[in-house]
């Protein structure tokens, strides 16, 4: 699916600006708008500019897209050479509010800060769906460790603290007992803290339209987000079982209907009681998923989902979604970095090719490097793509590859300053 067609609907020569970071082609933007009719400008990473479209009329160039001071002023930059911006595009999770923050400064059209804070701010999200009456978590604000301790003696331990902002898994900690308490830092905060709930953890993504929910898949987690910061793999497989299709269908429109009545593509990720039957809440973004759930969706399900969220942030009504192909299940793996980033790479394992592999794999070579980038997902020791006729054959192929894959690597060294 493309949304090319766009940049018919919006005022001939409009001043489109882009916020990127990534350097994969998660976003193919040129597809999305045409940059010929347009001026579409970019705001974007160094490691970014290999995603930014030849056709582009502008790029200014910052070290972080998620410093709203650093890209205010490249955006002044822009208006100043190719004038005031109709819309403002910012796709990453770190970004959203950048990006509304923006169009506010601007009084340009599409999401607000008040309509992305309950998707970005966890305590105003958990807080929403508790509300309306979905199952959460106990919940509270976690000021210092005493509010931590206070909130164990009621609801046991283990609990789980994270900042009430953040991505991949950033600054999220399980604590295990009142000894673990003082290795806490709540100076960067705020932060929240949650009970433990140890039931599997699965992903929902897919697009609402403002009331209904118009295409969803639900994948389970092949281990967590938060082991995978501790440097253990990461993978996930869809699921083919359609009563937990419809059990997790049915709770993501809750949820959204919850927070939201504006056009939303979400990731959203549940725990999932089999044995029960039922759903609580984990977490949700107003964006595509990361990892490579893109890339999957597209080349397995053949909808291009960064597209529609590409239009929602254009502010345009949205399309009818054509039908997506669900003949097959997909599945994705990643490995994280060998060494602390920025590390070379010196050794690497191809999987592509190999039996019952991944269809598609984007590793390093030796000699390069990954970089310390702010898009955790992507600058990884290996990604992998699967695609096959079920769930467990698919969750199999995972499993094997993740046993055999090998990247190696040697710490950076860094010149000494002066």
């Amino acid at each position: 699916m493309s949304t090319a067609t766009a940049g018919a609907e919006l005022p001939p020569s409009s001043h489109v600006i882009v916020v990127n970071r990534w350097r994969e082609r998660y976003a193919e933007y040129a597809d999305y708008i045409d940059h010929r009719q347009h001026r579409v400008t970019y705001v974007s990473t160094e490691l970014g500019l290999a995603a930014v479209p030849a056709t582009a009329a502008g790029v200014a160039v910052v070290k972080a897209t998620d410093d709203l001071a650093e890209v205010t002023a490249a955006v002044d930059d822009l208006v100043r050479r190719y004038g005031v911006p109709e819309r403002i595009v910012a796709l990453k999770e770190d970004d959203l509010l950048v990006g509304a923050a923006l169009r506010e400064q601007w009084q340009v059209p599409g999401p607000q800060t008040d309509q992305l804070l309950p998707f970005r701010d966890k305590l105003v999200m958990v807080g929403r769906v508790a509300r309306a009456g979905l199952a959460v978590p106990a919940f509270a604000p976690a000021p210092d460790a005493g509010s931590v301790l206070a909130f164990a003696a009621t609801n046991g331990w283990p609990v789980i603290v994270k900042p009430t902002i953040g991505s991949s898994s950033f600054g999220v900690v399980r604590v295990d007992g009142p000894g673990d308490v003082s290795g806490l830092r709540f100076a960067d905060g705020p932060y929240l803290v949650q009970a433990f709930n140890p039931h599997s953890i699965h992903h929902v993504d897919g697009s609402c339209d403002g009331d209904t929910v118009s295409v969803i898949r639900t994948s389970r987690y092949l281990n967590n987000c938060m082991d995978f910061r501790g440097g253990t793999v990461l993978g996930s497989v869809e699921e083919s079982d359609p009563a937990i299709q419809r059990l997790v269908a049915d709770f993501a429109e809750r949820v959204l209907r919850a927070l939201t009545d504006r056009p939303t593509v979400f990731h959203l990720e549940v725990f999932v009681d089999r044995t029960a039957g039922t759903c609580a809440f984990l977490e949700i973004g107003a964006r595509v998923g990361g990892a490579e759930i893109p890339l999957l969706w597209r080349e397995v399900h053949g909808l291009d989902l960064v597209a529609v969220a590409f239009r929602d942030q254009l502010a345009l009504p949205p399309l009818a979604i054509p039908p997506m192909r669900t003949d097959e299940v997909g599945g994705w793996l990643l490995v994280p970095a060998p060494e602390r980033r920025p590390c070379r790479i010196t050794e690497v394992t191809s999987m592509v090719g190999r039996s019952s592999g991944p269809y598609a794999e984007a590793v390093p070579e030796p000699g390069d490097v990954l970089p310390e980038a702010d898009s955790y997902y992507e600058h990884v020791g290996g990604r992998f793509r699967f695609r096959g006729a079920s769930t467990a054959a698919v969750e199999e192929a995972i499993q094997r590859t993740a046993a055999t894959f090998r990247v190696e690597a040697e710490p950076l060294v860094q010149a000494a300053p002066g």
